[in-house]
């Protein structure tokens, strides 16, 4: 597997990383392991672009958190890294059909659709807990109880 130059020391990056690897969110550092992931994918998956920007940190990365502690969640939850994993966040968001590149970003992908988005805009100037109230909403109508 090779990894592409990154544009931050993974130093840095490690503890931004962790803030979701660590809720048991799948990490995703290639192009090949996206397409793994979402290609001919059924069910429900959560896309999380990451990024070391301050509304990740303070908004997007807890929101995950908050929002990942409803009983009903996505089938998969992944994140890319924008700006560490280029080739990796490129092709997820070649799956936001319909949706510019930000970051943050937060698609839920339904049976290889797109079926709900935040886009930086939607999350810079919001709290956590309202972010993950529109994540819980959308889990509650797209994904399939356990």
């Amino acid at each position: 597997m090779r990894i592409p130059q990154q544009m931050y020391d993974e130093r840095l990056v490690a503890p931004m990383r962790q803030d979701l690897t660590r809720l048991g969110v799948k990490e995703l550092r290639t192009a090949e392991e996206v397409d793994e992931q979402l290609k001919n994918a059924k069910g429900t998956t959560l896309v999380v672009v990451n990024s070391v920007c301050g509304c990740s940190a303070r908004m997007a990365r807890p929101a995950v958190g908050i929002a990942l502690q409803n009983p009903i969640k996505p089938d998969e939850v992944t994140t890319v890294f924008a700006g560490q994993d280029a080739e990796a966040t490129d092709r997820a968001r070649s799956y936001f059909t319909g949706y510019p590149p930000s970051s943050p970003q937060i698609g839920l992908i339904k049976d290889g659709q797109v079926v709900f988005m935040l886009e930086r805009w939607q999350i810079e100037s919001r709290a956590a807990d309202e972010i993950a109230h529109d994540l819980v909403n959308a889990f509650n109508k797209y994904c399939t109880p356990a």
